[in-house]
């Protein structure tokens, strides 16, 4: 199903004449474009609407030509209305808000008065064969980007240097990066999220990344160890059996035999049951373990007993961690395939087997540079 038939059978079930998207990562999905301007806002500077016939472009006069030249990849130009406002007159939600009228059913995905309120994120799952496109070039260049600093790290660089370095080697490939940790040999054993300070590396560092472009996510963390601590090594290949088993629980819960997706919750289980097999049972307590990626860093996060569908064709990026290591990619979970996405094939791998389920994977192994 394409994106504009999800969108008629959502106006359809929900008995509506139209939807409006102005979060930035509701605009990409649509459109494939960047609506920001100023990134501390929740709405980027135009909303897209869809009323099953046509979608509507609505922005201000300084914005309208430039997003319709240059960011509608997904949309034939010809086939879009678009509607200006005065810079000066309204907001964006005003603007919504003046378009659609009191005769009018709508929803949108920021607080428009006498609007609904849309949810996307059932509509983003699962994703077209052009967002796995997309996915697929955004996951090797983000990979790519971390790796090459990670090739280039001294053990008296600080955490906030190798962040900045991570920004422009992202920036570089016209990459966000919504979020940017570093952890130090010190701050990554007593820290999950290990935000950058002005600490050395030392030893060893985890590097952590989500980035974004055109809307999409992609999520990856690569180990390097210059003295590794003589644990490093068996917490590391234990995290990373934990994301083999979670990438193979979701892959099961997406191709059910009966036909009826698993949910968040079942793989969740997996995780819990995975954690103690490993000989960690509880450290999935100390942080989140991350679930579905897509227009979002995580489309939603898995709990126990969280009834979120899991989907397929779709992106997944679980994040398990054992204090002091990380095992974290971005994979399409597919029918018959789970793909790597933030892969580069030029990263040292170590070879994990799942949990109690039949799949062996490659994961990025400790990369220990000759100093």
């Amino acid at each position: 199903m394409d994106k504009r038939e999800r969108l008629e059978t959502y106006l359809e079930s929900n008995g509506l004449d139209s939807v409006w998207f102005a979060r930035p990562n509701s605009f990409a999905w649509l459109t494939g474009g960047d609506n920001v301007v100023d990134r501390e806002g929740d709405a980027g500077v135009a909303a897209i609407g869809y009323d099953g016939s046509e979608p509507t472009l609505l922005t201000n006069n300084i914005e309208a030509d430039r997003i319709l030249a240059e960011e509608l990849p997904d949309l034939d130009t010809d086939e879009i209305s678009v509607e200006r406002f005065a810079w000066h007159a309204s907001s964006l939600a005003e603007a919504i808000a003046d378009r659609v009228g009191s005769d009018e059913r709508a929803a949108a995905d920021i607080d428009v008065p006498e609007l609904e309120r849309v949810d996307p994120t059932a509509l983003r799952q699962p994703l077209t064969e052009r967002d796995r496109e997309r996915y697929r070039d955004l996951g090797r260049e983000t990979a790519a980007a971390v790796e090459s600093v990670c090739r280039e790290l001294r053990r008296e660089d600080t955490e906030l240097e190798v962040a900045a370095a991570l920004r422009v080697a992202l920036s570089a490939r016209d990459i966000e990066a919504p979020v940017v940790l570093v952890g130090g040999a010190e701050r990554a054993q007593r820290y999950r999220h290990y935000t950058p300070t002005e600490a050395e590396i030392g030893d060893y560092a985890l590097l952590s990344v989500t980035a974004e472009r055109a809307g999409l996510h992609a999520s990856c963390t690569r180990t390097v160890a210059f003295d590794p601590p003589a644990w490093l090594a068996e917490r590391h290949q234990a995290a990373a059996r934990v994301e083999a088993t979670a990438l193979a629980a979701t892959r099961d819960a997406a191709t059910d035999s009966e036909n009826t997706n698993g949910t968040a919750g079942d793989v969740f289980a997996a995780i819990q049951d995975a954690y103690a097999a490993v000989g960690y049972e509880g450290e999935w307590e100390n942080h989140h373990q991350g679930g579905a990626a897509g227009f979002a860093g995580r489309e939603w996060i898995a709990t126990p007993d969280h009834d979120a569908p899991v989907e397929e064709p779709m992106a997944y990026a679980w994040n398990p961690t054992v204090q002091g290591a990380k095992s974290e990619d971005t994979a399409l979970v597919t029918d018959d395939e789970i793909e790597v996405l933030t892969a580069t094939g030029r990263w040292p791998t170590t070879t994990v087997e799942a949990v109690d389920r039949d799949l062996v994977l490659e994961r990025p192994a400790i990369l220990e540079p000759e100093e």
